[in-house]
């Protein structure tokens, strides 16, 4: 059954007030307490069209009116087709996967803050024990080469390094085909001093360019000393009454500068390791950074495989939705899962 645009938000609010108080509805509740900015009068005759549409009833005959089965069954169909549209939506995200991790991180965690109305936070993957599975050199003009090297899991770290003389597309190859085949498949740990002096002994005049290359290589699969971590929607949690007095600069301040989003994310890796699979945490009130006492948090650990593990979470208030944010995180989880195991 389609419904008018105001005729749906009129069945929606019906609906969700009659799910949250059990007691009839009357136009002067849904106008007072909804944002649809319309008159009572007007929300009383729409009421009445929705009654003689089979969708709400009257249980008396001066009472509010409640939905009928045949109203809860529109009111779900949409719900669930809104909830396709995310997953959908989720899925063209995360499909357009590039070989920047961190872009498709940033994204996730924005599509996440909307989704749940709250603040969210994603840690890139730590990088233990991986692997290089690509280099590129590139002329950029004849003073610099950019060196793209991609590892295990599809992170990307570009440097650029000056040089003194041009080189020519022979020698480019030929550095490339160098250093890929000595250094593709190898772990920071595998790169010794002898690997190393036999690589530039190889590239001769250019070996100044091949340390260069070595040392971003290494840089790129050293794990990170503290998690990157990327935040989205922290103006969300301060259209709580709780959460917007006097900490509220505080918590602006925490999610700027992430040290108290760092304890979490590492206290989220530590439970589920202990765990031994990648659970859903939940944090309330005293678990949390001593600023942020009077929020939750709940996380969810991410595994691309080959050890590389990081944390997407919601912040909100202690009375978040807490179904909606366990289902939003799993959706999530397992989109990244599907996208990363296939490779």
């Amino acid at each position: 059954m389609e419904l008018q645009e105001r005729k749906k938000k009129i069945l929606q609010a019906v609906i969700r007030n009659y799910l949250e108080t059990g007691e009839p509805v009357g136009s002067r509740t849904i106008a007072k307490d909804s944002d649809l900015k319309l008159s009572s009068a007007t929300i009383r005759n729409e009421m009445q069209d929705l009654e003689e549409m089979g969708l709400l009833t009257s249980p008396h005959t001066s009472a509010g009116r409640i939905p009928t089965d045949q109203g809860y069954r529109v009111y779900v169909d949409d719900m669930l087709q809104s909830e396709r549209q995310e997953v959908r939506k989720m899925q063209n995200v995360l499909i357009q996967k590039q070989d920047h991790l961190e872009t498709l991180l940033q994204q996730v965690s924005k599509m996440l803050a909307s989704n749940t109305e709250y603040a969210s936070m994603v840690s890139a993957p730590a990088i233990r024990k991986n692997k290089i599975k690509f280099i590129q050199l590139s002329q950029i003009d004849l003073k610099t080469i950019l060196a793209v090297i991609v590892i295990e899991g599809n992170i990307v770290r570009n440097k650029m390094i000056h040089v003194e003389q041009p080189l020519d597309a022979k020698t480019v190859l030929q550095l490339n085909l160098l250093l890929n085949n000595s250094l593709c498949g190898l772990a920071v740990e595998e790169i010794d001093l002898k690997l190393i002096t036999q690589i530039k002994l190889q590239a001769g005049v250019h070996s100044g360019i091949v340390s260069n290359v070595i040392d971003a290589a290494a840089e790129a699969i050293v794990p990170d000393k503290e998690p990157r971590i990327y935040t989205s929607g922290a103006p969300n949690i301060f259209k709580y009454p709780e959460l917007s007095g006097d900490n509220a600069g505080r918590l602006i301040s925490d999610f700027e500068e992430k040290q108290a989003l760092t304890s979490i994310v590492r206290e989220s890796l530590q439970d589920n390791t202990k765990d031994g699979q990648n659970a859903i945490q939940v944090y309330i009130g005293d678990q949390m950074p001593e600023s942020m006492k009077d929020c939750s948090a709940v996380t969810a650990t991410y595994d691309l495989g080959d050890g590389m593990k990081g944390t997407i979470g919601v912040i909100g208030p202690k009375r978040m939705d807490y179904d909606k944010v366990f289902s939003v995180l799993k959706n999530i989880m397992e989109q990244l899962d599907t996208l990363y195991r296939k490779e």
